[in-house]
């Protein structure tokens, strides 16, 4: 009887440690639900922690995969029209289309997105190299700058950047190429300028660095403030020196990035991915994929970005952070 008693104790002690390291066991069958992970361009961050999300969700039992897309705009577009159950995208991005204005005026406000999670600052990095003489942001006169693809999340910085220096894009010769393509453009003497919105340590940026001595373009002073007067998305940033080896700390602007979810998946469910995702293992699974998810992704930016915005939170999500008293 004893034994029995001391086994039963034993399991019960088991399930415990279980449920401490990834959650309670659902109610429903995890099996039943497919969840694609949208990320972004297999040379950005966007697709190893997204990927990372996906490995992990796919442990928990569900069915699941990443895939590669153009990240921010084509990620919001897809998730509105049912090609994905969660997806990263930057902060801005998605109130501009949650409220209709920006890049999504004249259309209609995307309501039905939903917030799932906080995720990583994504740092507004315009490199260029040494011997471009570009030093700050009106030397980009009459240069060849890379802004992004048309629409996409680096390109809306791009406008604001812009915007907030007095400046448009007729003052230089803009191509709308990925930041992948402009710094290709770059190392062949074709551009002079790409900007990069990204998390810190970017693998193209430090592959530019292995061929050619570069440099950032600040966003500060005046100008800075003017951005984060009329963006309040937007927080004063620094690019360390010792990032990319170069010469002196860069200031800078950054946004968020957050991580979106099907409005249509079930409470329980989102409820249940986001236990797992913030538990111990969990969090071990998606900040072993880089540097910034380590440093960045864990209970403390779970709501940053997206509390005190337009943006509403998935009622799973809502529950979840109420019940942990992130939010009241």
């Amino acid at each position: 009887m004893k034994k029995a008693m001391c086994a039963i104790m034993v399991f019960a002690l088991a399930v415990s440690m279980a449920s401490a390291v990834f959650g309670a066991e659902p109610t429903f069958k995890r099996s039943d639900y497919f969840i694609t992970v949208l990320t972004g361009p297999s040379s950005g961050i966007y697709f190893p922690i997204g990927g990372a999300f996906s490995t992990f969700i796919g442990s928990l039992g569900y069915k699941t995969s990443a895939t590669a897309t153009g990240a921010t705009a084509e990620n919001i577009n897809a998730l509105l029209t049912d090609q994905g159950e969660m997806a990263i995208a930057m902060a801005d991005s998605v109130i501009q289309a949650v409220e209709a204005f920006g890049a999504y005026e004249g259309k209609p406000k995307a309501t039905d997105l939903r917030a799932m999670m906080g995720l990583w600052p994504n740092f507004c990095q315009i490199v260029t190299t040494e011997d471009s003489g570009i030093k700050k942001f009106e030397d980009m006169k009459g240069k060849r700058v890379g802004v992004g693809a048309p629409n996409s999340g680096v390109e809306l910085n791009a406008r604001m950047m812009f915007e907030a220096h007095g400046m448009t894009y007729a003052d230089c010769k803009v191509d709308y190429l990925s930041y992948g393509e402009a710094i290709d453009q770059m190392k062949n003497g074709m551009c002079d300028v790409a900007f990069v919105t990204s998390g810190l340590g970017n693998a193209t940026i430090q592959e530019l660095g292995t061929s050619k001595k570069i440099t950032f373009v600040p966003v500060e002073g005046e100008a800075l403030g003017r951005l984060l007067e009329k963006y309040p998305f937007y927080i004063e940033a620094t690019i360390p020196a010792d990032t990319y080896k170069t010469a002196k700390d860069t200031t800078t602007a950054a946004v968020m990035n957050i991580m979106l979810v099907d409005k249509e998946l079930p409470d329980e469910v989102v409820y249940d991915l986001l236990e797992n995702i913030y538990s111990p293992a969990g969090l071990e699974a998606i900040q072993a994929s880089h540097a910034t998810a380590k440093a960045n992704i864990n209970i403390d930016t779970a709501t940053r970005g997206i509390a005190g915005t337009s943006v509403p939170f998935h009622d799973g999500a809502l529950k979840f952070y109420k019940e942990k008293g992130i939010l009241k």
